[in-house]
């Protein structure tokens, strides 16, 4: 089944946040049904900066690409803004499409963007915006690469203003909508009751953000389709990394860390060493396969 065809299921889709291969990888194992590239992520990650618009199209690109490569699971992207008007969007949707992406999420912020959770966020007008999403869907080869149109309208013009883009988005051709930071489960459930017969919906669940945090089921009995956690594995890495360091330089040693880490034998057979190994061999060998 489609990611499409999920989305319009009984049941909410949950897709953690991934960055890179390794934690596609992971995540794949945990048995996720989807994955989403977290723009976030991949700014904490790469450059060690905030999410305010730094991460380029090509550094996204890329990040899916290696993904691809390693796993199959279908990619919900982060385009943040389409990283310009609406031409940079057809190139950005063309790139993202042929890396291996299954969704795109576009956003109606200004340039340069800032995390839909951070404060003075600035918002593009809808016009403009519903022009991008045209052309991100005259932009796609495949029917089942799906377009998310996000609207950061809450905190900028309101929660009414937000529903009433939203809407429009819709009109203009996504094929799911993104309400981004609503600040309550009264607003929460709002969404759901005004747009959940117009498109899949999806919740934004991020630690320490604007939006209550709630269950993947939760959410889902609410009317959604789709839940993400973006960064929610940076945070849980980064604070295992101080910790580690920290143990390191206080001990001189990994010996009081052990339990908490993987050996060297139990990462190779996590990312696959031994099977890859005897892949070389039996190619090097000539063997049938």
């Amino acid at each position: 089944m489609s990611l499409k065809q999920k989305l319009h299921g009984p049941r909410a889709v949950v897709a953690p946040g991934v960055f890179d291969p390794l934690t596609a990888l992971l995540a794949t194992a945990a048995g996720f049904e989807a994955l989403y590239v977290s723009g976030a992520a991949i700014a904490y990650t790469r450059l060690g900066r905030p999410d305010i618009g730094l991460v380029s199209m090509s550094e996204v690109a890329e990040t899916i690409a290696l993904v691809r490569d390693r796993v199959s699971t279908p990619l919900i992207v982060d385009a943040d803004n389409g990283y310009g008007n609406a031409l940079n969007v057809q190139r950005t949707v063309r790139m993202f499409e042929r890396a291996g992406a299954t969704a795109i999420q576009l956003e109606d912020q200004t340039l340069p963007k800032r995390c839909g959770h951070l404060q003075d966020k600035g918002i593009i007008p809808s016009a403009e915006m519903t022009g991008k999403i045209r052309a991100a869907a005259d932009a796609r080869t495949h029917a089942e690469t799906l377009i998310i149109a996000r609207t950061d309208a809450v905190a900028v013009e309101g929660f009414e203003c937000a529903i009433e883009r939203a809407h429009r988005y819709a009109e203009a051709g996504a094929d799911v909508l993104f309400v981004e930071a609503p600040t309550s489960r009264a607003q929460l459930a709002a969404v759901t009751a005004t747009l959940g017969a117009v498109r899949p919906l999806v919740a934004n669940m991020v630690e320490g953000g604007e939006t209550p945090l709630a269950s993947a089921d939760d959410l889902s009995a609410l009317g959604f389709r789709l839940v993400i956690f973006p960064g929610g594995i940076v945070r849980a890495l980064a604070r295992t990394a101080r910790d580690y360091y920290n143990s390191l330089a206080r001990h001189g040693t990994n010996a009081p860390f052990a339990d908490r880490m993987f050996d060297f034998r139990a990462l190779n057979d996590v990312i696959g060493t031994p099977e890859m190994l005897a892949q070389g061999r039996r190619y090097e060998r000539g063997d049938a396969a």
